[in-house]
């Protein structure tokens, strides 16, 4: 008699193996903090949660909400319309602002907050500026949640940009040529064909952008926004009740995955693919010179915006505070960042790398599609998982403890709690997502039968895994490993919760700094990573190029 369960129970036997328990393996161990947050919920928020839920939690959500409105719209402006400029026109200048675009990336937001503070302070330039020519009297406040809508979006938007920029790239030549026979002109082209097959990648970008102002401490913090982020610290270090910390975490989360489960239903089983032959160029239009001059100023002004006016206030700066730096601590405090730096970004690629071998020798389908919760912490803000790191962490300490002072009447200290290990290990839960899709990418342009041909050769498949795939994705790996550590060096709430008391990076000195109103002092370390950040940008300006 068939008996389906049991045939079930023979496949998983026949299919199971070594890389399907990795897989398993990684899943569990990446998943961890998300899996401590919806665990730890059970055992109840701090005392103080009556008094958030009922004064804080409405602005926490009511200035979240606004941000992520706000910074969406402003974002789509910036981003689609310098990258439908750039690849429908030609003008002066437009090889040179194809770079220029995304160079904001390699500036934090929370670092051109500071610089804009300083820019619109008393003494700073437009109000001197204002002075100069006798235009009003009032000061320009930008130290609120309107500014910093503003701040987040003029660092921000390459995210929205890029995707636009290769979208546009790779389909405009077949749409305009379709257009052209269906008799519409440049406006009818854009908004009514490029624009709405466009949306993937416009909410790509979008995505990318939300979860960057949901992760935002820094910016929020100096200019005295209460958001999501700004809650979980207070709760953590101004009330002391990491577990209402949780609560706040939970409820962020609950928010993220709302957004992502909206955006799948709104889409729907909408296609929005376009065929096009790789080997046509798209042709560009030359405008008159009433037209080039408008190009060039609507691609330019984003670049002002979002670089050029943030790095001319921190160069000032740095100028002005150069004598008085400590340099032999800013030298510690560099090797220290870049020490850490590569650590989590090798670790990262490496876990990325066996994830993609699991990938291709798993035969379970299930089992692949598991291993796909391992890159979702970029979609969590570094705030919780920091949460979700710290709260395990310590319970394992506390247990070692426990177990070495009855077993053997002797005392250790924290052995994870606090330690370069946890902040990697957080790290690479964090940014795991941004080796891997690179990795993949790659791996997609492999043919399977080379793989195949070297396993039916005899040889095993973690040798073919050495042998083959990784010579054919080291270049991949390269850029992953560049992408992950300016991630690394960048990100603040996450390295704020977890670092050791001894470790100081130059996002972390920045910040306190700009905490202690010496605002002048933290451009050095600004600048500093933002010349690392420069690295990954021209990388990534590479990749657009070729594709």
């Amino acid at each position: 008699m068939y008996r389906p369960g049991r045939h079930q129970l023979l496949k998983l036997k026949r299919d199971f193996n070594g890389w399907s328990a990795a897989s398993l393996l990684f899943t569990a161990v990446i998943g961890l903090p998300i899996l401590v947050i919806v665990y730890r919920l059970a055992d109840g928020p701090g005392s103080s949660w009556m008094h958030i839920t009922e004064y804080l939690l409405p602005g926490y959500v009511g200035n979240s909400l606004y941000l992520m409105c706000a910074c969406s719209v402003l974002t789509i402006c910036f981003g689609v319309s310098s990258a439908w400029l750039t690849v429908r026109y030609d003008f002066p200048g437009r090889g040179v602002l194809q770079l220029l675009l995304i160079l904001p990336l390699a500036v934090p937001s929370y670092i051109t907050a500071y610089a804009y503070a300083g820019v619109f302070d008393y003494g700073g330039f437009i109000q001197l500026v204002r002075a100069f020519f006798s235009v009003g009297a009032s000061r320009i406040d930008l130290m609120n949640i309107h500014g910093l809508a503003f701040i987040l979006s003029a660092s921000l938007y390459p995210y929205v940009y890029v995707a636009c920029r290769i979208y546009f790239a790779q389909r405009a030549q077949s749409l305009i040529d379709a257009s052209a026979v269906l008799g519409g002109g440049e406006r009818s082209l854009f908004f009514r064909l490029m624009l709405p097959l466009a949306r993937p990648a416009i909410v790509g970008g979008v995505i990318l952008v939300l979860m960057e102002v949901l992760n935002d401490y820094g910016a929020a913090k100096y200019f005295g926004v209460n958001t999501f982020t700004t809650g979980i610290f207070k709760a953590w270090f101004g009330y002391r009740e990491p577990e209402t910390a949780l609560y706040l975490s939970a409820v962020m989360l609950l928010i993220i995955f709302l957004l992502i489960i909206l955006e799948q239903k709104q889409r729907g089983k909408k296609r929005f693919t376009v065929e096009s032959p790789a080997n046509i160029k798209s042709s560009k239009l030359s405008p008159g010179k009433g037209g080039k001059l408008v190009a060039f100023a609507c691609v330019f002004i984003p670049v002002l915006l979002g670089f050029f006016i943030p790095v001319s206030q921190l160069i000032y700066w740095a100028v002005l505070t150069f004598s008085s730096l400590s340099w032999n601590h800013l030298i510690s405090v560099i090797g220290t960042s870049l020490g850490v730096a590569c650590i989590a970004a090798l670790f990262g690629v490496l876990v990325a790398f066996l994830l993609v071998v699991i990938k291709q020798f798993s035969h379970l389908n299930w089992v692949k599609q598991l291993a796909k919760v391992s890159i979702l912490g970029y979609a969590i803000p570094g705030a919780v998982i920091a949460v979700g790191v710290y709260v395990p962490s310590l319970f394992i300490d506390k247990w070692m403890m426990r177990q070495m002072t009855e077993q053997y009447s002797y005392q250790i200290g924290l052995v994870l709690t606090g330690t370069v290990a946890a902040l990697v290990y957080a790290y690479v839960v964090r940014f795991l997502a941004v080796a891997y899709n690179p990795l993949v990418a790659s791996k997609e342009k492999i043919l399977d039968g080379l793989l195949e041909s070297s396993q039916s050769l005899g040889v095993s498949t973690f040798r073919t895994s050495l042998k083959v795939l990784f010579p054919l994705l080291k270049p991949a790996m390269i850029g992953a490993f560049l992408l992950v550590f300016i991630d690394v060096m960048k990100e603040l709430p996450l390295t704020l919760i977890l670092k050791p008391y001894y470790v100081q990076t130059l996002a972390i000195e920045a910040y306190q700094y700009a905490s202690d109103e010496r605002i002048m002092e933290s451009a050095m370390p600004a600048l500093l990573i933002v010349i690392v950040g420069l690295i990954p940008v021209f990388f990534l300006n590479r990749l657009m190029l070729k594709s």
